[in-house]
């Protein structure tokens, strides 16, 4: 199973690893996440981070999902990076999370593209009188 690490500002990680649990009716595992506040020292949440990834590798890869690319969270997140071992996705939404747990069963390379297929789908413009499916 491949485990899975949000690296994100503030609360988002918790946040996405609770709607996700009430989306999936239950607590996934090996879904961990690494909050970034104005205050850490980038080097110092790097180290949190690899332990974290040492933590959730059980011999099938990490997928790191991160919200903004070009910030801080992000930026670690790079650093964690090791094709086809530990691999990172910007722009972390709910939908891309999803996709990403539904899939972690699969290689790591497949579960990046379904991660990724997952959060440009799940981004669209809703219309009056349009309904979403589920």
């Amino acid at each position: 199973m491949i485990g899975i690490l949000i690296i994100s500002h503030g609360n988002l990680g918790d946040s996405l690893i609770h709607c996700a649990n009430h989306v999936m009716g239950e607590m996934p595992q090996h879904l961990l996440h690494l909050d970034v506040t104005i205050e850490d020292d980038p080097d110092v949440t790097l180290s949190k981070a690899l332990e974290l990834v040492k933590q959730l590798d059980h011999g099938c890869g990490v997928l790191v999902l991160s919200d903004i690319c070009g910030a801080t969270p992000c930026n670690i997140a790079s650093r964690l990076s090791n094709p086809g071992k530990v691999e990172c996705l910007a722009g972390v939404n709910l939908p891309m999370l999803v996709r990403a747990l539904t899939y972690r069963n699969e290689s790591l390379s497949i579960v990046v593209e379904k991660a990724l297929s997952g959060g440009r789908e799940g981004v669209m413009h809703i219309h009056p009188g349009s309904h979403c499916a589920e």
